[in-house]
């Protein structure tokens, strides 16, 4: 069965790391935001380190001189500041660097490793490096540092790094058993997590039977999984239960995030009153903290039950509360899209443009996209021009949009000039619409272009958009006059339909909300990390 898209909207997992915990003992794990404000800690001494390393954000380039030169020039580093520059280069995703500091910090300043800095570097490996080099790394931690922090690391990296590794994540929470670290959910949301991942509801459901036979209780990361689970299967009953059963604990403090995932189970399920309880419950539990985030998904999420007031009464509310910046109107901007209210869009993209923040394409792309999808290649037109005019690059993805609709319209001149200019914009390997080129390639074959097909399709595999045995199919049916095969066929037969498949980019990422920890056990972008 194939599970839900899990979306980016991610919350923070391990009190091992100073999260903080629904358990008394304060060593539970709660992947839900605390109704506390939390802050965070002011920048001391090295804020001017971090001021000097936050531009380079090309992981190719290191920032091992700029760490030296800090030294060279007198100034001196404690470990705490060093952790925070860590903790916010991990917040960016910027994990090569964060893996840098963290190895300059005990190599170069000699500074002690603590259990915690131990399962941070390990993570980090295992992004960075991969699994195998972690497993190295691990293999070399002294026994003395081997404690819950790190077991639950490597856990963490066969559950969540590249490939679930089910066998190898049991065997490591084996390992934990043995020793007599499995007193708190800490390691067991984990795996609980790689069965609802996998599918493995059998496990999850044994594996949540061992925590209440041991008196480990759950807290409300491990009820947010369970609750993932019957959502996934639109298990109404289910999602109910764990609603119930959360909701009558007074130990947890409930937040937005759980009724997201509940909503998102109603609404799989197509009861939408429910979807719409959720929805606004979990809007009244929005506090300052990441408070943009929630907005931004409530608004696709109402979007998508087609509640267009809704979406417009958060959006102005959102405005008054918070800062916007791209991501914001990228969730505004596509939820009105797919509900088809051009007009307001067209009235936010111009309040967009009117703030001049950082030139985002996709912006003006989902736009496009929907001039070109309607048949509105006028509009299109004028905003690929407009985008220029700013002195901004239209990219792949724009072309292929007008590509698109120049199909639609059979204008396949303009397309083949569309797809040109894509193809010449876009990176290595890049998977445009496979329609389109098809089409385009049909077009200057059916009006005796030999010349110009095999230039087109010189364009495409110069580019690693299609294989080479697809290049030498579609060579030699453009060369045969007699063919009665279509250039799709071609590229079908040829086993290559998925180099082109591609997406529509009408939705954001957060269109859907299930629970999943991700590598944010020791990630990212958590206030209290």
């Amino acid at each position: 069965m194939k599970l839900p898209r899990i979306t980016t909207t991610l919350l923070n997992l391990g009190t091992r790391f100073g999260l903080r915990s629904s358990q008394p003992q304060g060593q539970g794990v709660s992947l839900y935001y605390s109704t506390a404000p939390t802050l965070r800690k002011p920048w001391n001494s090295l804020s001017g380190l971090y001021r000097r390393i936050s531009p380079l954000g090309d992981p190719k380039v290191s920032i091992v001189p700029i760490l030296d030169q800090w030294i060279s020039e007198g100034q001196t580093v404690s470990k705490p500041p060093l952790l925070d520059i860590i903790k916010e280069l991990r917040r960016f995703k910027r994990y090569t660097h964060a893996l840098e500091v963290s190895v300059w910090m005990t190599d170069k300043r000699y500074f002690d490793l603590s259990f915690r800095d131990v399962a941070i570097r390990l993570d980090l490996i295992a992004k960075v490096h991969g699994i195998e080099e972690a497993e190295k790394y691990f293999n070399n931690i002294p026994m003395k540092l081997r404690g819950i922090e790190v077991y639950s690391a490597l856990l963490n990296c066969y559950a969540y790094v590249h490939v679930k590794d089910v066998e190898k994540a049991e065997a490591v929470m084996q390992k934990i058993r043995d020793l007599g670290l499995d007193r708190t959910p800490l390691a067991f949301n984990v795996l609980l997590n790689l069965y609802y991942q996998t599918g493995n509801h059998e496990k999850l459901d044994a594996l949540m039977h061992e925590m209440e036979e041991k008196g480990i209780k759950f807290d409300l990361f491990t009820y947010g999984i369970r609750l993932s689970a019957y959502a996934a299967t639109s298990d109404v009953e289910g999602i109910d239960k764990v609603l119930q059963k959360m909701e009558s604990n007074p130990e947890n403090v409930l937040n937005w995030t759980i009724y997201a995932v509940a909503a998102n189970g109603y609404k799989k399920a197509g009861i939408e009153e429910k979807t719409l309880e959720m929805l606004k419950k979990a809007e009244g539990l929005v506090n300052s903290t990441r408070r943009s985030k929630a907005f931004e998904f409530l608004l696709t999420q109402y979007a998508s039950i087609g509640k267009k007031d809704e979406v417009i009464r958060l959006w102005e509310l959102y405005k008054k509360k918070e800062k916007i910046y791209n991501r914001g109107y990228i969730s505004v901007l596509t939820s009105l899209l797919k509900l088809d209210d051009i007009e307001s869009a067209e009235e936010i993209f111009e309040d967009w443009e009117a703030r001049e923040l950082t030139y985002d394409i996709r912006i003006p792309n989902f736009l496009i996209g929907y001039y070109c999808r309607k048949g509105l290649l006028e509009k299109a037109e004028t905003l690929v021009n407009r985008v220029i005019l700013k002195g901004e690059k239209p990219d792949a993805k724009a072309y292929n949009h007008l590509a698109t609709g120049y199909i639609l319209i059979n204008q396949l001149e303009k397309a083949v000039e569309a797809m040109n200019e894509a193809i010449s914009a876009c990176r290595p390997r890049w998977k445009p619409r496979q329609e389109n080129f098809a089409a385009c390639l049909e077009y200057l074959k059916g009006k005796g272009d030999v010349e110009g097909a095999v230039e087109f399709l010189e364009l495409l595999r110069n580019k690693d958009i299609i294989s080479v045995d697809a290049h030498d199919r579609l060579l030699k049916y453009i060369n045969d006059s007699e063919s009665s095969s279509h250039a799709l066929n071609v590229l079908e037969e040829g086993g290559v339909a998925e180099n082109g498949k591609t997406t529509e980019f009408l939705e954001p990422e957060e269109d859907s909300f299930n629970y999943k920890p991700s590598s944010s056990n020791f990630d990212t972008d958590s206030e209290n990390f």
